[in-house]
């Protein structure tokens, strides 16, 4: 099991959540830890160290979305997936409505995982950096550029578009939706990235800033 996944669960039914963590301990590969609402699950996932969560839109305390977005702020890396019914969507593109059966659930975190893990381990190039994802680190020859979270993320999402990406597109792809986070903090963070890899930060020509966003040249 030491090369298990950690899975932080959370879902109000506790019938489902326990036949859920059966079924993914069976398969071998993922190791479950359960949480029976928002409450218990700020609590788990300080425990740290979890590869992805599976999250209920409709817990007792507080919807699923706005929890993943809270968890995404406290820097939670991996990806979530959202579990709901039609009467209470989530404001996620991109979840799995109640009834389903266990195989498209595992079909989607083994996507997941997959995904996140080709983008985490493939080196990529960035400017005249060599970009790695998974260590947070931008490489140039014999020189190292270490990266915060927030950092590496931009940089992933930015270099996955390919394109100018507007700054609240940014903002939400990488803090999540939530209104207490402002243009101005990923101006921040953009501000003190280019002090890291640019030449003349004043004049960028690595993150470069368009009309109305940011791209990697």
């Amino acid at each position: 099991m030491a090369s298990a996944k950690r899975v932080l669960l959370v879902d109000h039914d506790a019938v489902l959540r326990a036949s859920l963590a059966e079924q993914l301990a069976r398969e071998g590969a993922y190791a479950v830890v359960e949480a029976g609402s928002a409450a218990e699950a700020r609590e788990r996932a300080k425990e740290g160290g979890y590869d992805l969560a599976i999250i209920d839109q409709s817990l007792p305390d507080g919807a699923g979305d706005a929890l993943s977005r809270e968890l995404k702020m406290q820097d939670f890396d991996g990806p979530v997936l959202l579990l709901s019914d039609r009467q209470a969507p989530p404001q996620a593109a991109d979840y799995l409505e109640k009834p389903f059966r266990f195989a498209d659930l595992l079909a989607r975190l083994n996507q997941y995982l997959s995904r996140h893990a080709a983008s985490d381990d493939v080196p990529v190039p960035i400017g005249p950096y060599l970009f790695r994802p998974g260590a947070k680190l931008l490489t140039q020859g014999p020189r190292k550029v270490r990266l915060t979270e927030k950092e590496t993320d931009i940089l992933k999402f930015l270099h996955a578009a390919g394109a100018t990406v507007a700054r609240d597109v940014l903002l939400h792809e990488v803090w999540g939706y939530n209104p207490a986070v402002t243009t101005h903090t990923l101006e921040t963070h953009i501000y003190r990235l280019r002090r890291k890899i640019e030449e003349n930060p004043g004049e960028a020509r690595i993150l470069v800033t368009e009309e109305g966003g940011y791209r990697l040249s």
